[in-house]
């Protein structure tokens, strides 16, 4: 059976109301506030540590830490799904 294609406004009631005031009052839609920029030092220094963390706590662990800690993400990731 083939389908049907459903007609359907393209604007609900709330919609309709606000395009009806903003016509009559000629008002601008509101625009979205700006977003403050981040301080370039502070993100290079965040992504300096980000980079260097992991391979540093490998190092600092025994192998049968790293086995430890492997199993227990290996456990988490397949909990999950």
């Amino acid at each position: 059976m083939p389908k049907r294609s459903r007609t359907k406004p393209s604007t609900d009631e709330v919609q309709a109301a606000f395009q009806a005031v903003n016509a009559l009052t000629r008002s601008e839609l509101p625009t979205k506030p700006k977003r403050k920029r981040k301080n370039p030092a502070a993100v290079a220094l965040g992504r300096k540590g980000g980079l260097k963390g992991g391979h540093a706590r490998a190092a600092s662990m025994t192998a049968k830490e790293r086995s430890e800690s492997a199993r227990k993400a290996a456990k988490a990731r397949w909990k999950q799904g």
